[in-house]
């Protein structure tokens, strides 16, 4: 089935609310931390039928915080800002909050009596509570605190001219916590929005244009409140449907039909009609046909089974990896022929089949995929230019493989090996 996100609500009129992410930091600006916040929050308000209008990142500077203020109250009911509310000098956000929503700071016994409690049983901190810590309990006398159960720092909302603005901490693991338990419930409750679904589909070796070609009349044909998106990454495309309406009513329905649509016109290079990633896909095909992995990997260096492993309850079926990057080590640990090396070389498609056979047998896996490479930028030669790859998937009986040109620079010819080599995994276990 096609995962679904829905939202309900009881209005008659179709009402997209728009929201504006606004991050603070300047370490968000020099590149020092990268912004995940701004793409959790999105997400989530997506699930409620909100539309983020912009995503913002301000230093830490007075005048261009509020000036980012300004202008998002301009053109979004919602406004949402992350980070500036620790114990340290350069965060300004609560004096700053104060001057534009004219209020004072005050201090929130019950957010005392909370930091007081981490300090002493969660963090076990010795000696006495220093001011700066104490201090964040203080909040604008106007706001509603949003009490943050895994942090110091409250989250805070306030309503000024119609516009809801939310300062949630920028440590991702509170201001996680607190739009699940206070953000979320209270924009479901307090703003009017349409019915949401999506439906998503995964394609491997298709780039986008092409696919845009390939899908160009469905796309033209789609009704307005219908709407596809492309997402290409590394050699895969996702592609969402949305579908908006004031009315629930065969909704759903329309959009299933759709997607059974798009997968036949993709089927070539449909991966699966579930919105999730290529690894866990191999994880449900693998327990569910109560088998297990291994890999035995040259150029990627471990990377594919490291996707494996980035899957919760991956040890029920990743039986481990053998990284040989040296040819002595495909001989000794796995049993490659001395002259297949010889003969056919390292890269070859006889090599990689006695590579995976070599993995079933000494990691006693009931499958194995191999691969083998040149990812660059030197050790090519005409007959392999850089860029040759060539994988195999094995249990011991039956053996498939494939070889790639890739054209890419080290890195991403890397990850696209890796992609294609659980593209080949996936095919193995689905083949009739």
């Amino acid at each position: 089935m096609v995962q679904d996100t829905l939202n309900l609500q009881k209005s008659d009129r179709l009402t997209t609310p728009l929201a504006s992410i606004i991050t603070i930091g300047d370490e968000l600006l020099i590149g020092q931390t990268i912004d995940t916040n701004s793409a959790y929050i999105a997400q989530q308000l997506n699930t409620l039928g909100i539309w983020v209008r912009r995503r913002v990142a301000v230093g830490d500077n007075r005048e261009d915080i509020l000036a980012a203020l300004r202008e998002e109250s301009l053109h979004s009911s919602i406004l949402i800002l992350t980070g500036g509310l620790g114990p340290t000098a350069d965060d300004i956000t609560k004096p700053l909050l104060c001057d534009y929503f004219g209020s004072r700071l005050i201090r929130d016994e019950s957010v005392l009596t909370h930091i007081e409690h981490l300090f002493e049983k969660v963090y076990k901190r010795p000696g006495v509570l220093l001011e700066r810590n104490r201090k964040q309990a203080d909040v604008p006398d106007n706001c509603t605190v949003l009490h943050n159960p895994s942090g110091t720092a409250p989250g805070m909302l306030f309503i000024k001219e119609g516009v809801i603005y939310i300062s949630l901490p920028g440590v991702p693991r509170e201001m996680k916590d607190l739009m699940q338990t206070a953000v979320l419930p209270y924009l479901e409750k307090n703003t009017t929005r349409p019915y949401i679904f999506h439906k998503s589909i995964l394609t491997c070796g298709i780039g986008e244009s092409m696919l845009a070609e390939l899908l160009s009349e469905f796309e033209q044909s789609l009704p307005n409140h219908i709407s596809l998106a492309y997402m290409p990454n590394y050699g895969m495309v996702k592609l969402r449907l949305t579908a908006k309406s004031n009315s629930a009513t065969h909704l759903k329905e329309e959009l299933h039909q759709l997607a059974q649509q798009l997968c036949a016109l993709t089927a070539e290079y449909l991966v699966t009609d579930q919105d999730i990633s290529m690894e866990a896909l191999i994880g449900q095909l693998l327990l569910k046909q109560n088998k297990t992995v291994a890999t035995a990997e040259s150029c990627t260096g471990g990377l594919i089974a490291h996707q494996l492993s980035t899957v919760a309850g991956a040890s029920a079926y990743l039986k481990g990896s053998v990284v040989c990057y040296a040819n002595d080590v495909k001989e000794k640990l796995l049993g490659v022929q001395p002259t297949t090396l010889l003969q056919k070389g390292a890269v070859s498609e006889e090599t990689v089949i006695e590579m995976a056979t070599g993995a079933v047998r000494v990691l006693q896996s009931h499958v194995a995929i191999a691969v083998s490479g040149i990812m660059g930028p030197g050790g090519g030669s005409p007959e392999k230019p850089v860029g040759t790859v060539y994988m195999a998937v094995s249990d011991g009986e039956r053996t498939i493989t494939q070889r790639l040109r890739l054209g890419f620079d080290r890195a991403r010819n890397t990850h696209q090996t890796a992609l294609f080599a659980l593209n080949l995994l996936r095919k193995f276990l689905t083949a009739p």
